[in-house]
């Protein structure tokens, strides 16, 4: 079940502390199956790298999670993804991630 969108955004944010960098450095997106996207497109590694996945209760609802973190200087950007992506994915970039 979706959390809500304020519970979504304060999660995101307190694992972008937890795990530090500046907001810059950190990738948000929006995705169907947020694990995809994240492993195999970002190259994420799931053992060793910084990342958080939320679903949201609808499509639109994640579009406004990411411009928030988009405003806040997060990279990314909006206008990708379908109707179907419904989750919330962000990471760390490091040499290895493809953005």
């Amino acid at each position: 079940m979706a959390n809500s969108k304020s519970d979504i955004i304060t999660d995101i944010q307190r694992h972008i502390a937890d795990c530090g960098g500046a907001m810059k450095t950190w990738y948000v997106g929006i995705a169907e199956n947020p694990r995809d996207r994240l492993f195999d497109d970002h190259s994420v590694d799931e053992e060793n790298d910084a990342w958080i996945y939320h679903p949201a209760a609808s499509s639109n609802v994640a579009r406004e999670i990411e411009q928030y973190f988009l405003d806040r200087g997060a990279q990314g950007g909006s206008g990708g993804g379908s109707t179907n992506s419904k989750s919330v994915y962000a990471y760390r970039v490091t040499a290895h991630t493809r953005e």
